[in-house]
């Protein structure tokens, strides 16, 4: 059986790239593509990524397992070919100091990161569920990624502050504006068991939108 560094650089040769075209195209430095070629580095964290460049399994990549080419999974999929980016997930204490800071989650200030393709603002982050009040349709562990720069309709899911230290993750409702033009709004949680809050009664405001989740299949 080939090794990784030959099936990579049997990929790579397919698609006709370099290692650095290849490392422009996933994300990565030059020398990370260099370091898996020869044998020193398994890639662990990038396999994906530059399987989904390369048009490949992920699986066969890695272990050799399987068919090589992506292209034979079921027609109703296709790879990634887009570079990724890395979005933090931070905690709800994090998340609610958002307005409070101006460059909230420079990089390293997370200790566990996801890889999204979706078009997000430089301050996009992300959050792990904990709790059941938004269950059925969100769960504890789900990952959702939140966008600052992305204005809530209703309708949409928002990461919010109620007034204390922690932010919350609710479903937005407009209830129109008040007198000096704001808008009122409630934030909605789907488990019934758990209050509603409005804005013109607690001081609560919006931090981001979220544009994507992540589940488990369970």
């Amino acid at each position: 059986m080939k090794t990784l560094a030959e099936r990579l650089k049997e990929a790579r040769s397919d698609k006709g790239l370099s290692q650095t075209a290849l490392a422009k195209l996933v994300g990565i430095g030059q020398a990370t593509v260099a370091s898996i070629e020869n044998g020193r580095n398994r890639g662990s964290t990038y396999i994906t990524k530059i399987a989904r460049v390369l048009d490949v399994s992920p699986e066969w990549l890695a272990d050799g397992i399987g068919d090589k080419s992506a292209s034979k999974l079921d027609n109703n999929v296709r790879p990634i070919t887009t570079p990724g980016r890395q979005i933090p997930i931070i905690d709800y204490v994090q998340a609610g100091m958002w307005r409070e800071i101006t460059d909230p989650f420079p990089p390293g200030a997370a200790f566990e990161y996801i890889i999204s393709f979706s078009e997000l603002s430089d301050n996009a982050f992300a959050l792990r569920i904990r709790g059941d009040s938004m269950s059925p349709e969100f769960v504890e562990g789900d990952v959702i990624v939140v966008d600052p720069a992305v204005v809530p309709r209703p309708g949409s899911f928002v990461v919010a502050k109620n007034g204390g230290e922690e932010a919350t993750f609710k479903k937005y409702r407009s209830r129109g504006v008040d007198q000096h033009g704001d808008d009122i709004f409630e934030l909605v949680p789907l488990n019934d068991d758990y209050p509603t809050l409005r804005s013109d009664e607690t001081h609560c405001f919006v931090i981001g939108t979220a544009v994507e989740v992540r589940k488990q299949l369970r």
